[in-house]
């Protein structure tokens, strides 16, 4: 049974630290097996680009935007937070046989999921350009047994990310800023769907694991968004979508859906 944000409200069982990790694992990794109707937001993505994909992968996939419209023919595509592939095997036929799709997920029943369906995938669209690595997205320099990191400097065209980077905690941030920038060739793209905030979310909702895992108190307060991205060095930045109502309201701070997009 799969934990469930809907009706609950913020409690007072906090942790001493914004660590929900294990959490995230847990209930990610449930939503895997059994879809979860209470994580992000519906979207509605062009169904011809569906129509490859299995049913169960676009089930549980659990986003808050359509990043994927930003992609373009022949690039080299990384999805930050994979989760059931369903965004990159969206990419996949966009970018063609020429073009790459990489999905870095770290929980081993997302991984497991999308790797599951590429063969289907790739026999519907005629050809496999896909691959998902198990990672943590704020680590993609961390090396493997051949001392090479996850994802090269300056290998990828376009970094994708679909109501994932709330998920990371604070103080792990520009850690994972940091790899965005190394990892996207001379002007690279982004285009990364996500919950902001217009308040500074306080710590006693932060530490509320339903709420953090349920991709609300995580959210990036939106100035913020904004601000360090282009402290990165981003240019061209801009909310390419934004939801003029709130998806949630909490004690008065509004959370709304936002498409960030920009280049290097």
């Amino acid at each position: 049974m799969t934990s469930n944000c809907c009706d609950k409200n913020p409690s007072d069982k906090t942790s001493n630290h914004l660590d929900h990790k294990d959490n995230i694992q847990a209930r990610y990794g449930s939503a895997a097996l059994e879809k979860e109707n209470c994580l992000c937001t519906p979207v509605d993505f062009n169904p011809f680009l569906l129509e490859a994909i299995p049913q169960e992968v676009i089930e549980r996939d659990y986003g808050c935007g359509d990043p994927t419209k930003y992609v373009q023919k022949n690039d080299i595509v990384l999805d930050l937070g994979s989760g059931s592939g369903k965004n990159a095997f969206i990419c996949s036929q966009i970018v063609g046989k020429d073009g790459k799709v990489i999905g870095v997920d770290q929980n081993s029943n997302m991984i497991a999921l999308a790797k599951s369906a590429i063969k289907d995938v790739s026999e519907i669209i005629g050809f496999n350009n896909t691959e998902f690595l198990e990672g943590s997205i704020e680590n993609l320099n961390e090396l493997d047994k051949d001392l090479k990191p996850l994802i090269k400097d300056k290998s990828i065209d376009i970094i994708l990310s679909n109501c994932v980077l709330n998920l990371v905690k604070p103080e792990s941030r520009k850690k994972l800023l940091r790899n965005i920038k190394r990892i996207l060739k001379d002007n690279g793209r982004i285009a990364i769907s996500d919950i902001v905030a217009n308040k500074k979310v306080p710590l006693r909702l932060q530490n509320d694991h339903d709420l953090w895992t349920g991709c609300i108190s995580g959210a990036w307060y939106e100035p913020d968004f904004l601000r360090d991205f282009k402290d990165l060095g981003f240019k061209n930045l801009q909310f390419a979508e934004r939801s003029n109502e709130p998806w949630k309201v909490i004690e008065d701070i509004e959370f709304r859906t936002v498409t960030l997009v920009g280049n290097i």
